[in-house]
């Protein structure tokens, strides 16, 4: 661990000049307009009734935080976990992971054992958060969920995968601790990084499981060309609402930075 890893802590948010600064990095991380971004003076009161308002801070500085509402699904109380954020400059620190792990503890304490959140699909870091470190499945793609928007990351709409975090469950322990299932090779994908980066749709294939790939880094896809980035939204979208319409559930991610092009592959298995 660094001495800058060493220096931070994660806490919950405390006062209300610390929920301005969640005001101020929620502009400096997505680059939304005023209108856009959940208020201090809304934050207080979410608090009193259960909401999750947790902060990574150097010294006095707010580096990162994390922000869940408690809700039910299903009948059942679940924390739903809205916004996590980290600075530019301290995104290799793991800082996503310990403001996750630190909801979960937050969640547990109340006696809740599922958090849910949303994340885009094509952002192959949060995928490997999400799912490959943290443990969470999903069943539900959700086309253009926020709308449109005043950040530069939602320029090719805003679909989301839904994705269900169970706290206690075997699946989730072993990835918190690190143990990560094989992938098969030879499972059939159908969804593929091509060459020059272009997306290369396969059939749905009569299988248990299936993969679908997306590139490393859609960001600079949507920086450089913006209509292969709009290629990939409407490949990603048809790919995942086919396959689970046919009784499929994402289940796991790998990061594949080895050759080119470089690649993120989800696995999909049937189930519940």
């Amino acid at each position: 661990m660094s001495a800058t890893q060493k220096a931070i802590v994660v806490r919950e948010v405390q006062n209300l000049s610390e929920m301005m600064g969640v005001e101020q990095l929620q502009k400096e991380v997505w680059g939304v307009e005023d209108r856009e971004i959940l208020p201090a003076l809304a934050m207080i009161p979410m608090r009193e009734v259960g909401a999750v308002l947790l902060g990574a801070f150097e010294g006095v500085e707010l580096i990162g935080f994390s922000f869940a509402f408690p809700g039910f699904e299903n009948g059942q109380p679940i924390l739903h976990s809205d916004m996590l954020a980290v600075k530019p400059a301290y995104r290799s620190l793991g800082l996503g992971l310990q403001l996750k792990l630190a909801q979960r503890t937050h969640a547990l304490e109340k006696g809740i054992d599922t958090i849910t959140w949303t994340f885009d699909p094509l952002q192959a870091l949060n995928a490997n958060l999400n799912f490959a470190k943290l443990g969470v499945v999903s069943d539900r793609y959700l086309v253009n969920y926020y709308g449109e928007t005043t950040s530069f990351l939602h320029s090719t709409g805003t679909d989301r995968l839904w994705v269900t975090w169970k706290l206690n469950s075997k699946w989730v322990t072993d990835r918190i601790n690190g143990q990560t299932a094989e992938f098969d090779e030879s499972i059939p994908n159908i969804l593929k990084v091509g060459d020059t980066l272009e997306p290369s749709a396969l059939d749905l294939r009569d299988s248990h499981s299936l993969s679908i790939d997306v590139p490393i880094d859609f960001n600079s896809i949507v920086k450089d060309n913006r209509d292969l980035a709009i290629s990939w939204r409407e490949a990603a979208r048809k790919a995942f609402r086919n396959a689970l319409a046919d009784g499929f559930i994402v289940q796991d991610f790998r990061l594949n930075k080895s050759g080119q092009p470089r690649f993120g592959r989800y696995l999909l298995a049937r189930g519940t």
